[in-house]
């Protein structure tokens, strides 16, 4: 258990015996196991490396799997409608470097996209065709705007910000328990209902206080997952500030800064953190020296039973005495020529903090150029599936403001500065509303480029956006593809709510449904994380495709006949001529029609029927077929 707070927290305790100030610049007793850049150098180095060139692969490996006719000619960037600035930055990028852009995404393509990456859900067959048939040039637009407006909006975002503020019932380090998940799920629900702008939603989480089950202030729920159990409170005051910087401005390396100084162990991971010293952070985790969580007394039959009360005192600081806990010592430093062991807070600017010091924290957080720039960043790694700045929780704020150059040695860490930065000035513009952010990546020519591209593809170009880079679908939205084309739901109790779940995406938290070990299994098999030491990943398995291919809840909606058939496959078997049939069945499942070829096999394969009941198992085998197809897992 306490291994594994420690790997939590990022970083190793190591012996007290014989270890100086971590304030010194020098500090000898680093080695392997307490720090994670000197055990893994290459680790840490080429996480956007690994970012970029799994973005390649993925789209490698999705183009080789698509058939063969389906391949797009790829046009010069220059013939490409520019919408918008991101259009404008990408095609002049392209232009540049002389590499030719994929040519729009037809419509079925289109649709499919946009529906799954705004809703999480994939479109009907009646939708893409009525889509399909639609002449009005403003269509897209148009789609979109409903998109965004649609419940299933709510559902899809809401899980983003699930993942995002790891809102989990069960963790580690402190639990929110079922009441505090249920309460921070709704809570996070209602701000995407009230269109509640990011800034918004960052002020009341981080400055709130009262108890984490209630739900006017369900925002505590994310303070709680910052305690640090096992060490004295300054661990609990380091562990806050990684949470909201990781978070809300992308600056994980503070949990690196928060064991020693950044010279020695990031001067080839971030421009930035190598001039950082531990103080520096010590004075920014500062800022919550004076947060208390106290358990609630309460029986086990009352509501708040194992519930957390946040307060904010009016006195106290991050004093630096400690020798045992999650982190190394912390000793007391020098500061303009005094000792110092009572530590006050101050922003990574220098500036001291003032009034209410998480209130402060919050004013300084929002006005620092990296908190527009990392909502910017991270929305386009949703919408684009490659961040323009890789790794999303790892940017450093030396090699981003396109207005200076990188320091010596260094590159500018975002593919395309000028793009980030307009977004992060679009962001503030439009007071971090996310539907502004999210209609404007939508409606660019960019995000409606086809995936299918004829041209040579490498690595150097998954950064370039010369096409659509393909994401496979989070394990709530293949449930719930499968769920909406066979038209045979299984609702989901869940503890605290009254009324069942119908979509995996509406589901509070990745351990559920718990009421069904079946789907909970299948959910699993797909990679879904579970918020807590385990991220959600797009990394495939055998253990997916046995899912896929074997699993009850896979073949269970894969009947046309007997009292739990599905109602869209024994609709078909009832009539229809073959090739309606096939037609519509791959509208159904895979938002396109199908290939010629793929249209004669299976075509003939109903035909091969000679019985009412063999024409219902081609029909299954069919619907079958189609589930196990790769682009039935993809957003592309």
């Amino acid at each position: 258990m306490q291994r594994m707070l420690r790997l939590l927290l990022g970083c190793w305790m190591a012996a007290a015996a014989g270890r100086v100030s971590a304030q010194e610049e020098n500090w000898p007793t680093v080695s392997s196991e307490n720090c994670t850049w000197i055990a893994a150098p290459g680790e840490v180095q080429t996480r956007g490396l690994r970012a970029r060139r799994e973005a390649f692969e993925r789209t490698l490996e999705f183009a080789r799997s698509m058939p063969k006719t389906r391949a797009a000619k790829t046009v010069p960037a220059s013939e490409l409608p520019v919408r918008n600035f991101i259009d404008e930055e990408i095609f002049a990028r392209l232009q540049a470097e002389g590499v030719p852009a994929a040519p729009l995404a037809g419509d079925e393509e289109f649709l499919r996209r946009v529906t799954l990456d705004l809703t999480g859900r994939i479109p009907s067959a009646a939708e893409i065709r009525a889509f399909v048939a639609d002449a009005d040039p403003d269509k897209r637009d148009k789609a979109i705007e409903r998109l965004l407006g649609s419940e299933e909006f709510i559902d899809k975002w809401s899980l983003w910000l699930g993942d995002l503020f790891q809102n989990a019932a069960f963790a580690q380090n402190r639990s929110q328990q079922i009441n505090g998940r249920n309460a921070f799920y709704r809570w996070i629900r209602n701000a995407l209902v009230e269109d509640k702008s990011w800034r918004d939603i960052a002020t009341e989480i981080i400055t709130a206080s009262g108890n984490n089950f209630d739900a006017g202030t369900a925002g505590t729920n994310f303070l709680i997952r910052g305690f640090a159990p096992m060490g004295p409170a300054q661990d609990t005051y380091d562990l806050l500030l990684v949470k909201t910087a990781t978070t809300f401005l992308g600056m994980g390396h503070y949990d690196c800064l928060l064991c020693h100084n950044g010279k020695y162990h990031l001067d080839m991971v971030s421009a930035w953190g190598a001039k950082v010293t531990r103080l520096e952070a010590q004075q920014m985790a500062a800022h919550f020296a004076r947060l208390t969580m106290a358990a609630r007394r309460a029986a086990t039959t009352d509501y708040y039973y194992r519930s957390f009360d946040v307060s904010e005192r009016a006195n106290g600081f991050y004093v630096l005495n400690t020798n045992a806990g999650n982190r190394p010592n912390r000793a007391p430093a020098l500061i303009d020529g005094r000792t110092v062991t009572n530590l006050a807070p101050a922003w990574r600017d220098g500036k001291p903090a003032s009034g209410n010091w998480r209130e402060s924290f919050v004013r300084s957080m929002i006005e620092d150029p990296m908190f527009a720039r990392n909502y910017a960043n991270r929305l386009w790694k949703a919408m684009f599936n490659l961040a323009l700045a890789e790794p999303v929780d790892g940017l450093d704020p030396a090699r981003l403001d396109p207005r200076a150059d990188p320091p010596e040695g260094w590159t500018y860490q975002a593919s395309h500065p000028w793009l980030l930065e307009k977004l992060a000035e679009y962001a503030r513009s439009t007071d971090f509303h996310l539907k502004d952010m999210l209609r404007l990546m939508a409606q660019s020519t960019a995000y409606q480029l086809s995936s299918q591209y004829d041209g040579e593809w490498d690595m150097t170009k998954a950064p370039l956006f010369a096409r659509r880079i393909p994401r496979r679908l989070h394990a709530e939205e293949i449930h719930d593809a499968i769920v909406k084309a066979t038209q045979l739901p299984q609702p989901y109790m869940v503890q605290g709510f009254a009324e069942p779940f119908v979509w995996a995406v509406q589901l509070p938290d990745t351990s559920e449904p718990r009421s069904n070990g079946t789907a909970r299994a299948f959910l699993d098999a797909f990679s879904r994380g579970n918020r807590d030491t385990l991220p959600r990943t797009q990394d495939g398995s055998i253990l997916m495709s046995l899912n896929l291919m074997n699993s009850p809840f896979t073949n269970n909606r894969a009947r046309a006949t007997g009292t739990s058939a599905s109602p869209y496959l024994a609709a078909l078997a009832r009539g229809g001529s073959n090739e309606e049939i096939v037609e519509d069945m791959f509208l159904t499942f895979l938002s396109r029609r199908p290939t010629e070829y793929e249209r004669g096999v299976a075509v003939k394969a109903l035909e091969k029927a000679s019985s009412a009941q063999g024409r219902a198992t081609a029909l299954e085998d069919l619907a079958w077929a189609l589930m196990n197809k790769i682009d039935f897992l993809f957003s592309y």
